[in-house]
């Protein structure tokens, strides 16, 4: 899985892009997308990390995320059986309509508050995520109906947490957007080999510390740690390709085989031979 800014394509005839399942569990996506999100998993437990936020989540989660708010899969690490349904909204989804239809002003309200990242809990959580699980095989009206359902027994909830005490900022605009891409393009052509980061912080017209600043305030990780989990998701896919150990170590621009295994294990929690044969 490539990391980079998302760009999601709307289902035909519709204003919502629907997954159901995407399985991602053993691959590390930071990533942000001018999409709302409504993701629903259960089934496991796992790392809820939305902007600067993090916290743990058990047994299931109900998220609504708003536009560009960086974050990572919510499946990422799970060993469990689970069940994922992500619901991605257009980001102009009813903007003429909330300004003129009263009905729809709660509804108007929850997408701005999703600027802070929102978390629902109790038996509401479970009634969202089973009518979720159904949306991918309604009729395109009945779906759009349904969504405006969800999202107003979600506007109308008692049991939400704000991740973020103030909105996110949206850090992303399209001068940043092409920023991002050009160094996820250049991490993607070059993983294999030695990377300075001097060659990051030209491509990128910044010096090494404002780069470093820079990376750092858009990512939430050190460009040395990124790349770390950038390569260790390049050989996991190389490894049940069955690659050998040492082959894919080299191949994945690891310089020495005892630095690909420490890593390995750091991320994963296991080390390189154990997830190979986990999926042999």
């Amino acid at each position: 899985m490539k990391t980079q800014l998302e760009e999601i394509q709307p289902d035909n005839d519709s204003s919502f892009h629907i997954m159901v399942n995407p399985r991602l569990n053993d691959f590390f996506f930071w990533h942000f997308h001018p999409e709302f999100e409504l993701v629903f998993i259960d089934g496991a437990s796992g790392t809820r990390h939305v902007g600067e936020h993090i916290s743990r989540y058990e047994d299931s989660d109900l998220v609504f995320i708003g536009s560009n708010i960086p974050h990572l899969n919510f499946d990422y690490g799970v060993k469990t059986d689970y069940e994922k349904v992500v619901l991605h909204i257009q980001p102009n989804f009813l903007k003429e309509a909330f300004n003129n239809t009263p009905e729809l002003l709660a509804i108007q309200q929850l997408f701005e508050k999703s600027q802070h990242g929102l978390a629902f809990t109790g038996a509401l959580k479970k009634e969202v995520g089973e009518r979720m699980k159904r949306l991918s095989i309604l009729p395109k009206f009945q779906q759009f109906l349904e969504v405006l359902q969800l999202f107003q027994i979600l506007a109308n909830a008692n049991d939400i947490e704000f991740l973020h005490p103030e909105p996110v900022e949206n850090q992303h605009n399209k001068k940043e957007q092409e920023r991002l891409k050009r160094i996820y393009q250049f991490i993607d052509d070059n993983f294999q080999r030695k990377i300075d980061i001097e060659e990051v912080s030209e491509l990128s017209h910044l010096t090494i510390p404002a780069f470093c600043r820079y990376f750092k305030k858009m990512t939430r990780l050190t460009f040395t740690e990124f790349l770390g989990h950038y390569r260790i998701n390049q050989a996991k896919k190389l490894l049940r390709l069955d690659k050998n150990v040492s082959e894919t170590c080299f191949e994945c621009g690891f310089e020495s085989l005892s630095y690909f295994n420490r890593t390995f294990k750091k991320i994963t929690g296991e080390n390189p031979m154990s997830f190979k044969k986990r999926y042999q």
